[in-house]
C-alpha cells in the first residue's frame, strides 16, 4: 500500500509573514493518480516538496503507506520525483541515466540492467539506450527522466510540472504518452501543474488549490461542472466560466439589467439580493436576432473562429460574456444575437464570498 495522508501542513517563509501552505490537508489513495492545479504562488510545488522531503514543513504531517514520515529524508521516504527540467546527465547514455539512482542505492549491475530494460520497454526508449541526450528530441528526454524515476520501484511518483518545458504539441502527444504509462504501472501519483488541460485529462481526481489552501478537490468533471466557489470556475476552463450579476426578484426570477430570467425554487429565500449566475461558454446555446420567447438579448462584440467552433465575446446588460456557437454560426460585431441557457447548466454564486449558492 503505497496511499499519501497529508495532515494539516502548514509551512510559512519570510519570518512566518508568508504562509505556502495553510493547513492543507489530502489523502492520494494507493494507485491513484491526483493532480494539483492552481496559479503560481498557490502552494502546489511546496506541498509537493513537502511530500518529497525536499522540504520540512512547520507543523502537520506526511505519511506514505501509513508510515509517518513528516521528518524523514527524501532518500529514507521511497519516493520518485520528475521536475520541470529534465535533469538528466549529458554526458551519460541513456542507458546509464535510467540506472543513475540504483546505482547511487548500491543495486547489482545485472539487476541495474534488467531494470533499466524492462522501463525502457515501458517508455518505448530501447532503441535509444545507447544514445546521449544531445541525440533525443525533447519527449525523449523527458521520457528518459520518468524512466529514471519508475526504475526504483519507489512507493510514491512525484511529478512538478514535467510538461512545461515541451513545445504544445509535443506536450499534447506526451501527456497521453504519460496516462498510458502511469496507468500500466498503477503507481501512486501526485502531479503538479498549473495547466488546467492537463490537471482535467491526467487526473483521477483534481485539487485546486489558491493562496495555499485546496479550494476544491473531486473528480475532473464534477470540478469543472459543479464548481464550489467563483475562483475555480474563473480559473478552470477555456474560456473560463462567465458570472454574470443578477437580482432575485421577489417574483421568482433572476433580472439581469432589464431582461429577465425564471429563478430555480431553491433561490427563493434569496428573494432581493444580488447574485453571481454562473454559466460556461458551450453550455448556452446561441441563435440570430432577438425573439420574444424569454431568452436573453445580446450584443456580439468580437467574433472568433476557432477551427472546430467559434468563440464569441458578446455584451449582456453591461457584462462580457463568452458563447462558443457552432462553426457554422455566422454574425458579425454589433449584431444582436439571442441567447438560451438550459436552466440545468447554471450555477449561482454569492456576489460578494463568491461561494455557491446551490449544489
Amino acid at each position: 500500500m503505497a496511499e499519501i495522508e497529508i495532515r494539516d501542513l502548514v509551512k510559512t517563509y519570510h519570518g512566518a509573514s508568508y504562509r505556502a501552505t495553510d493547513a492543507v490537508s489530502l489523502t492520494v489513495a494507493d494507485g491513484e493518480f491526483v493532480v494539483l492545479v492552481g496559479p503560481s504562488g498557490c502552494g502546489k510545488t511546496t506541498l509537493l516538496r513537502m511530500v518529497a522531503g525536499l522540504e520540512l514543513p512547520d507543523s502537520g504531517t506526511v505519511a506514505i503507506g501509513g508510515r509517518d514520515v513528516t521528518g524523514l529524508p527524501a532518500r529514507r521516504r521511497n519516493v520518485s520525483m520528475v521536475f520541470q527540467s529534465y535533469a538528466i546527465f549529458p554526458h551519460m547514455k541513456v542507458r546509464t541515466n535510467i540506472g543513475f539512482g540504483l546505482a547511487m542505492r548500491g543495486t547489482p549491475k545485472a539487476e541495474i540492467e534488467t531494470r533499466v530494460k524492462r522501463a525502457a520497454d515501458v517508455l518505448e526508449l530501447t532503441d535509444y539506450l545507447d544514445r546521449y541526450p544531445a541525440q533525443l528530441s525533447g519527449g525523449q528526454r523527458q521520457r528518459v527522466a520518468v524512466a529514471r524515476a519508475i526504475v526504483v520501484d519507489a512507493e510514491v511518483l512525484l511529478m512538478d510540472e514535467p510538461l512545461s518545458n515541451l513545445d504544445a504539441l509535443l506536450r499534447l502527444q506526451f501527456r497521453a504518452e504519460l496516462k498510458r504509462i502511469v496507468g500500466r504501472l498503477g503507481a501512486t501519483t501526485l502531479y503538479v501543474t498549473h495547466d488546467q488541460a492537463e490537471a482535467m485529462s491526467l487526473g483521477d481526481r483534481v485539487a485546486v488549490m489558491r493562496s495555499g489552501r485546496i479550494a476544491q478537490i473531486g473528480p475532473p468533471v464534477d470540478v469543472y461542472d459543479r464548481p464550489t466557489e467563483r475562483f475555480v470556475g474563473g480559473f478552470l476552463g477555456a474560456p473560463p466560466m462567465n458570472f454574470v450579476p443578477a437580482t432575485v426578484t421577489r417574483d421568482g426570477h433572476l433580472a439581469i439589467g432589464e431582461q429577465s430570467l425564471a429563478a430555480p425554487a431553491t433561490l427563493k429565500g434569496f428573494a432581493g439580493r444580488e447574485i453571481l449566475l454562473g454559466v460556461r461558454a458551450e453550455n448556452i446555446n446561441v441563435g440570430a436576432g432577438a425573439d420574444s420567447g424569454g431568452r436573453l438579448t445580446a450584443t456580439v462584440e468580437v467574433v472568433e473562429p476557432t477551427g472546430a467552433a467559434m468563440l464569441l465575446t458578446v455584451r449582456l446588460a453591461g457584462h462580457e460574456v463568452k458563447v462558443q456557437a457552432p462553426a457554422s454560426f455566422r454574425t458579425e460585431p454589433d449584431s444582436v444575437v439571442r441567447l438560451d441557457c438550459p436552466p440545468e447548466s447554471l450555477r449561482y454564486y454569492d456576489a460578494e464570498s463568491g461561494m455557491a449558492l446551490v449544489a
